[in-house]
C-alpha cells in the first residue's frame, strides 16, 4: 500500500516534495548551519545539493510505500516549514527524522508533524520505527519521547554528524518505535 502524498494535520499540511521546491528547501533550511549542525545530512552548499535531495527522494518514493515529506503551515499564507519522512530499511523497518526551519522551532510542529508520520508508518505495514538524534540534541529527543519513542540505548562515539566540527564520531541516542 502507497501512503498518501500530502497529509493534513490541525496545524499542517504534508507533502510529497516537488523539483519546483528546491529553491524553498535550501532558503528556508537546508542551507542554515544552525538548522542543520545536529542533521545526519551535510548543509547544502548550494541549490544542486537540494537538487539532488529531490532526486533521491523521488527514487525512495518509488521503491517504498513512502519518503521524505515537506511540513507547510496550514494558514491563510502557507509556509514551508520543514521536511519529514519516511526512509525504509525493508517492508516493515523505516527510519525517520524531521527539520524544521528556524523560525518555526518551540511551536510544536516536529512533534504534530511526527504523529502523522508514524500513522504513515503503520498505514503502510511498517512495523518499526527508528530514529538518532545528538545525544545533546534534547529538544530533538523530547519530540520523539512526546510522541512514543522509547530509547533504546546510548551509543558511545557512534555516529557522524557532518555538520559538527572536528569531524568526529558523537555519542547518539536510538530511539525505537514498535507498531
Amino acid at each position: 500500500m502507497k501512503a498518501p502524498e500530502r497529509i493534513e494535520t490541525p496545524r499542517l499540511l504534508l507533502r510529497k516534495p516537488t523539483p519546483a521546491d528546491a529553491e524553498s528547501i535550501f532558503r528556508r533550511y537546508a542551507a542554515n548551519p544552525d538548522v542543520t549542525r545536529y542533521l545526519s545530512w551535510p548543509t547544502h552548499r548550494t541549490v544542486a545539493d537540494t537538487q539532488a535531495f529531490l532526486s533521491w527522494s523521488d527514487d525512495e518514493w518509488q521503491k517504498w510505500p513512502a519518503g521524505p515529506y515537506l511540513i507547510f503551515s496550514r494558514n491563510a499564507t502557507p509556509a514551508l516549514l520543514g521536511g519529514t519522512g519516511l526512509a525504509f530499511k525493508s517492508a516493515t523497518r523505516a527510519i525517520t527524522g524531521y527539520v524544521l526551519a528556524q523560525d518555526a522551532w518551540d511551536q510544536g510542529f516536529a512533534t504534530e508533524a511526527l504523529i502523522a508520520i508514524v500513522e504513515v508508518a503503520r498505514q503502510v505495514g511498517a512495523q518499526r520505527i527508528e530514529a538518532i538524534c545528538h545525544a545533546e540534541h534534547r529538544a530533538s529527543a523530547h519530540v520523539l519521547e512526546k510522541c512514543g519513542f522509547i530509547q533504546e540505548e546510548l551509543r558511545r562515539e557512534h555516529f557522524l554528524f557532518p555538520n559538527l566540527k572536528p569531524q568526529k564520531k558523537s555519542d547518539a541516542l536510538s530511539y525505537v518505535l514498535n507498531l
